[in-house]
């Protein structure tokens, strides 16, 4: 069952005490906006190598920030002294930085309207929060992941991790919208080293289980089948270590969703990120191919590609019930049957392109603001960026069937993307042959590479329900100063056509 109370010792700190000082100064200092946002972020990272632990760590962030629109500019300021003096001096000082910003800003800040949310809580969905479970009694289940990893006559060296965050953030606008929100979230993980003596080959093997947005019944009781992968992981490691290397040239690739969601986030997530696209943001690999004239004309994929923002599915790592700006979340179109139809924006952005997501012939918000701290001013954010599956669609297996020559891929490992998000290439976990609608073996030093456009364009079939997964990440970065942001992708496997497959230990001599 899932829990759905705040945390007493954040609901006993002077939130509401310190907006009301914050926002009642903005007011008298006539600002046009201004919105109050306190975060308590508690961390914990745990790190075991071949059954010994090799660090653990406990951080928390907690303060609060005051944002403001004031003589059409925008002003922002944080303090960490949860005093009404100090929550009086920080909206203070986010007028004051208004001002000096009003004589540089050429087209003045307005919002999208949005409805009042009087006083609402969220909960993410989960049943145990992973803080409260004793250190002692983690460390022991990623120290038997380690030694059992260790037993296989392939694995040299086992590691194991846990990063577990609990985050409450209460949010209060002039306008009169009050939220106050929790939200747990987890990655753990494994990995298996070894090496082949004969050849000199080294290499690992690791877990391709996702983060997730739920607490630690993700790994004690459901969500994932840690016994099969444990067992079957040194298996894995012991083909790839005595696999051939891979022949470049053009296959057809069925892809898993654990290594497809990667190629989502980099080719779709930051190209369809509004202000990318408007050329407002370039920080952290650039804008975007995807520009805003190109709004329901560029043929972003094949007819079968059908891509969501999403900021409410269950478990998703972006998924919360409002964002920065007090906008409750929602999911929408962002490509649809291959054509690029959406982006996603904050209430800024929604003011200036009011066509993206009307209500009434007036602009608003998708809910995609947020920031990673109380330090950090809210910018906008990556949603759960997905790739629908087909309702009646195909598994793996038919997918793979429907293959004469070709590459099954599993599992993220590193990639490249240009400035643009159009060039592109990523590797995986592992590469199995496709000879005649089977799996042959793996090959090693395996990588594809396309453009955004021809590879989606080259995606002949997606996969049923059963075959949609939803992976991700805690570290997408963004701006200037960087924030990090956990996000959610999910995806069905997928079947694509003539993809150019290079050969990665050739590539490097080149």
């Amino acid at each position: 069952m899932s829990r759905t109370d705040i945390d007493p010792t954040f609901a006993a700190l002077p939130h509401r005490a310190l907006a009301e000082v914050a926002l009642g100064r903005a007011r008298e200092l006539g600002v046009s906006h201004a919105d109050f946002r306190f975060e308590r972020v508690r961390h914990q990272y745990l790190a075991v190598r071949d059954g010994a632990l090799q660090g653990a760590t406990d951080a928390e962030d907690l303060g609060f920030a005051v944002r403001v629109i004031h003589r059409g500019a925008w002003g922002f300021a944080s303090g960490v002294v949860l005093t009404a003096d100090e929550a009086r001096r920080v909206a203070e000082a986010a007028v004051a930085v208004a001002e000096v910003a009003s004589a540089m800003t050429s087209t003045p800040v307005e919002l999208a309207p949005e409805p009042v949310h009087d006083d609402v809580t969220w909960v993410s969905s989960y049943a145990v929060d992973p803080l409260e479970v004793p250190t002692a009694d983690k460390v022991g289940v990623l120290v038997e992941w380690t030694d059992r990893l260790t037993r296989h006559a392939a694995v040299e060296h086992a590691s194991a991790s846990l990063y577990q965050v609990h985050e409450n953030k209460f949010y209060a606008d002039l306008d009169g919208t009050r939220t106050t929100q929790q939200r747990i979230r987890m990655q753990p993980a494994f990995e298996a080293m070894g090496s082949n003596r004969d050849t000199g080959a080294f290499d690992s093997m690791a877990s391709i289980a996702p983060p997730v947005g739920r607490g630690w019944e993700y790994v004690s009781e459901s969500g994932w089948d840690w016994d099969a992968e444990l067992a079957e992981v040194p298996e894995l490691l012991a083909e790839k270590l005595a696999a051939p290397s891979v022949e470049a040239g053009s296959y057809d690739l069925v892809i898993h969703p654990s290594n497809l969601w990667l190629t989502i986030h980099e080719s779709i997530g930051h190209a369809t990120e509004l202000d990318r696209a408007l050329g407002y943001e370039a920080n952290y690999a650039g804008t975007s191919f995807a520009t805003y004239d190109k709004l329901g004309k560029l043929v972003y994929g094949s007819p079968v590609m059908n891509v969501t923002g999403d900021r409410t599915v269950e478990h998703g790592l972006a998924t919360t019930g409002y964002d920065d700006e007090g906008v409750e979340t929602q999911a929408w179109d962002i490509v649809r049957d291959g054509v690029l139809v959406g982006y996603q924006l904050d209430r800024s952005m929604g003011h200036m392109k009011p066509e993206l997501n009307s209500t009434d012939g007036r602009g608003r918000s998708n809910g995609c603001a947020y920031a990673d701290s109380p330090g950090h001013v809210p910018i906008q954010r990556m949603a759960n960026v997905s790739l629908l599956p087909a309702p009646d669609g195909p598994t793996t297996e038919d997918l793979i069937a429907d293959v004469e020559r070709g590459l099954y891929v599993v599992g993220d490992k590193s990639w490249s993307i240009d400035m643009q998000r159009f060039n592109f290439q990523f590797t995986g976990q592992r590469f199995h042959r496709i000879e005649d609608g089977r799996l042959v073996g793996q090959v090693r030093d395996a990588a594809y590479q396309a453009t955004t456009t021809d590879f989606w364009g080259s995606m002949e079939a997606v996969g049923g329900p059963d075959t949609w997964m939803l992976h991700g990440a805690f570290n997408c970065g963004k701006a200037q100063p960087g924030q990090t942001a956990a996000v959610s992708h999910g995806c069905p496997s997928a079947l694509f056509r003539g993809v150019r497959i290079l050969n990665t230990t050739d590539e490097a001599g080149h």
